[in-house]
C-alpha cells in the first residue's frame, strides 16, 4: 500500500482531520456566540457544521467544555506572538499605560486580523459569564508566558496599591476588555455603527479606560 504524504509529513486523512475540526471549532464558535453556551448542544453543532454523524464534536473533542478549551487555544496561539513582540518592545518601561497596552491591544489586532463577520469577542463574553465555564478562558490565557509576564510587570508598577484592589481592578480590567469588544463586534455584525472607525482606534479607547481605572485613586478604608 501507498501512503501519499503532503510536502508538511501529514497524509490525506490527517488534513482531512484537521479541517473537519477546524469548521466544527469555527460553527461552535459562531453558535455559542450568536446563542449562547447552554441554548447549543453539540448535536446541534455537528448538524451546522455539516457533519452527518450527530456525535462528530464528542468524537473530535469530547465534552463541550473541551470544545470551549479549544476554541480558547485556537485564538490564544495567534494572540501570544502579538503580545510577546509587545512585551518586547516594552521592555523594562515602568509606565502602567504601556503595560495595559500590552494586555489590550494584541487582542484587537487578532480581531482586526480575523475579517468580517468575527464571533471570538461575543463568545468570550458568553464564556466569561457563564458560571461553569468563565475559568477557562482565565486558566487558557494566564498559561501563555507573555500574559504573565505582563501582569508581573503591572504588578510591579503598581506595588503601592494593596493587593485586594489590584485583585478587584484586575477583575475590572477582564469585564471591561471582553465586553467593550463583545459590544464592538455585535454592532459590527448588526452595522448599526461603533463608537471607534478601527479595531486599533477601539483598543485605544480601552487602554486608556484601563489605564485611568489602574491609576484611579484608593479610598481608605473605614
Amino acid at each position: 500500500m501507498v501512503i501519499v504524504v503532503t510536502d508538511l509529513g501529514r497524509t490525506p486523512r490527517a488534513e482531512q482531520v484537521g479541517a473537519t475540526r477546524g469548521h466544527i471549532l469555527r460553527t461552535a464558535e459562531r453558535l455559542f456566540a450568536e446563542q449562547g453556551l447552554y441554548a447549543v448542544s453539540n448535536r446541534q453543532i455537528s448538524a451546522a457544521a455539516g457533519q452527518g454523524n450527530n456525535a462528530a464534536v464528542g468524537y473530535h473533542f469530547g465534552t463541550k467544555a473541551d470544545l470551549v478549551r479549544a476554541i480558547v487555544r485556537r485564538h490564544q496561539a495567534r494572540i501570544e506572538p502579538l503580545r510577546m513582540d509587545a512585551v518586547i518592545a516594552a521592555g523594562e518601561s515602568d509606565d502602567v499605560r504601556v503595560w495595559v497596552d500590552c494586555l489590550v491591544r494584541p487582542v484587537a489586532t487578532h480581531l482586526a486580523s480575523l475579517g468580517d463577520p468575527t464571533w471570538f469577542a461575543r463568545f468570550g463574553a458568553q464564556v466569561t459569564t457563564d458560571p461553569a465555564f468563565r475559568g477557562i478562558m482565565a486558566e487558557e490565557a494566564l498559561a501563555t508566558p507573555s500574559l504573565r509576564q505582563v501582569v508581573d510587570r503591572l504588578g510591579r508598577c503598581l506595588a503601592d496599591v494593596p493587593a485586594e484592589v489590584r485583585a478587584e481592578r484586575g477583575d475590572m480590567t477582564r469585564h471591561l476588555m471582553v465586553h467593550c469588544f463583545a459590544e464592538r463586534e455585535r454592532a459590527l455584525a448588526e452595522n448599526s455603527g461603533t463608537p471607534r472607525s478601527s479595531w486599533d482606534e477601539a483598543a485605544t479607547g480601552v487602554v486608556d479606560a484601563v489605564t485611568g481605572l489602574w491609576l484611579a485613586p484608593v479610598t481608605p478604608r473605614g
